[in-house]
């Protein structure tokens, strides 16, 4: 079991950036590959990127490619989202999650979930 509580959402202008975390505890947090999802108001949870258990394969949505990137950190168990040159429609909150075998990106084949963390991007 791992517990998972993300961070760092917040209010920012359209075109700026934002970080969000996520720390975990409980079990060995490197065994895990890990990944954010968000969900707007009214609609689906959806994939944003993908970390592989060392850090070494990532993977994005096509809607952020290029304008986020997801880090971890095993050492002090996290991951993270930075995101640059946001837009309004990446306004969600924002979950990371615990994947124990990787080998997909479809939000049922992950195992533990944050609370979330509300992103707001302003025109």
């Amino acid at each position: 079991q791992v517990q998972l509580v993300e961070s760092g959402g917040g209010l920012v202008q359209a075109g700026g950036s934002l970080n969000v975390s996520c720390a975990a505890s409980g079990r060995t947090f490197s065994s895990y590959a890990m990944g954010w999802f968000r969900q707007a108001p009214g609609k689906e949870r959806e994939f944003v990127a993908h970390i592989s258990w060392n850090g070494g394969s990532t993977y994005y949505a096509n809607s952020v490619k290029g304008r986020f990137t997801i880090s971890r950190d095993n050492a002090k168990s996290t991951v993270s989202l930075q995101m640059n040159s946001l837009k309004p429609e990446d306004t969600a909150v924002y979950y990371c999650a615990a994947q124990i075998v990787s080998g997909s990106y479809h939000k049922s084949a992950y195992n533990y979930w944050g609370q979330g963390t509300q992103v707001t991007v302003s025109s």
